[in-house]
């Protein structure tokens, strides 16, 4: 009976051992891949540098710089080597979303999204892709499919295009050969290239159902003191509520408010 007894607190604390293991094992992993994001941001590149800069071996890095690039924490430029990936600007933008740029914005968001009762965005681009810094959801009984610190690609959206204007044709061929296969219907690339060159003259951009058929939306760049596109802004709402008279009769509405943004900002 004793025996017994003790086989059992043995296998107890054997679990437990194990138990504590695992977690330490899981913590230690976690741990070390902070550092090696760490390490990426202060400028390691390549895998054998982050091995150095953290202690880590270079078979323990591999497989979570990997990890870390799957979860796109990371991502590989094949120039530049590793660099910090989308999902952790998505992360820090969302906290962003707290401070400067949208606390300047939102008062005049908020009287673009009164006036037009439609859904309102700010958002800013990153490595091909629009970042959502603010949203401001439709009086209508509708929603659009987006978040703040959510992701889309620069070719299918408004604000996307509206970031693009002051880019030039190198960078614009360069987004659609990236992401038009993104495209619902893409067009053809001189086709997308003269719309570009369109909406560049413009000072604005539409979005007629590239990101979502039912969807349509007018869009307009913000500049900063040194007259850098920082951002964009846009009006969206469906097809219901946003014919191509309304997107219309919406593009000096938008356009006034990007204005006051850039002014607020220096631009």
């Amino acid at each position: 009976m004793v025996n017994h007894v003790k086989q059992t607190e043995n296998s107890t604390d054997n679990k437990k051992d194990n138990t504590g293991s695992q977690k330490a094992a899981s913590s230690q992993t976690l741990i070390r891949g902070l550092d090696i994001i760490e390490a990426v941001s202060a400028g390691a590149a390549e895998l054998a540098d982050i091995a150095r800069v953290t202690g880590i071996t270079y078979s323990t890095a591999h497989r979570i710089v990997s990890a870390l690039t799957q979860r796109h924490y990371l991502r590989r430029d094949p120039i530049r080597g590793y660099r910090l990936g989308r999902k952790l600007l998505e992360l820090g933008f969302h906290a962003y979303s707290e401070v400067e740029l949208t606390r300047i914005a939102r008062p005049i968001l908020q009287d673009l999204a009164d006036y037009t009762l439609d859904t309102v965005h700010l958002a800013t681009e990153d490595d091909g892709w629009v970042i959502y810094l603010d949203k401001l959801s439709s009086r209508r009984a509708l929603e659009i499919s987006s978040r703040i610190g959510g992701s889309k690609p620069l070719i299918s959206t408004g604000v996307g295009k509206a970031l693009l204007l002051d880019a030039g044709e190198a960078k614009w061929g360069l987004v659609y050969d990236l992401q038009h296969h993104l495209w619902r219907n893409p067009l053809p690339k001189p086709q997308w290239l003269s719309l570009m060159r369109e909406y560049a003259q413009a000072g604005y951009a539409y979005d007629n159902g590239e990101d979502e058929p039912f969807i349509r939306c007018v869009a307009a760049p913000i500049y900063d003191a040194s007259r850098k596109c920082v951002a964009a802004i846009s009006v969206s709402s469906t097809l219901e509520y946003m014919d191509e008279l309304r997107m219309k009769s919406l593009v000096p509405v938008v356009c006034e408010a990007a204005r006051k943004i850039s002014l607020e900002l220096g631009g």
